[in-house]
């Protein structure tokens, strides 16, 4: 005949445990995945060290020499100009990154920052890709 046990519970079941937790692990590597990339594609250089710089206005120079300001095309320089004293009056403590392409000459970035520097916006940075610090030097 089978006997009851009426005292206390000794041990815990994990396996439940372990497997939810396991399920959780899986769906966030999935979900790190998924970072949102810059919907122009561009070969940005790599830099080892960086800083978090709060981006309020993004500029973004692709390597046919195209100028995009938050994700919109501008058709010249001159509306760069003109847009970026817009944003400085808005703000005055204005924040701008720059992502070139790698590919693109350093009249095209120098010309922007002019414009940029003209408007009356000093603070600057440039969009650079992390490097891959295991990779070997280059020579």
């Amino acid at each position: 005949m089978r006997q009851f046990r009426n005292g206390p519970i000794t041990g815990i079941n994990m396996v439940p445990f372990i497997d939810i937790s396991l399920v959780l692990l899986i769906i966030f590597i999935v979900t790190a995945k998924m970072i949102v990339t810059p919907s122009v594609p561009l070969d940005l250089p790599q830099a080892t060290k960086s800083e978090e710089v709060q981006t309020i206005l993004s500029i973004i120079i692709t390597a046919e020499g195209k100028i995009f300001v938050n994700g919109a095309p501008i058709p010249d320089e001159d509306v760069l100009s003109k847009l970026a004293r817009s944003y400085i009056k808005q703000k005055p403590d204005i924040r701008v990154v720059i992502a070139a392409d790698g590919s693109v000459t350093h009249r095209k970035v120098i010309s922007v920052l002019d414009k940029l520097r003209i408007a009356g916006i000093t603070r600057v940075a440039f969009g650079v890709s992390p490097a891959d610090i295991n990779s070997k030097e280059e020579k």
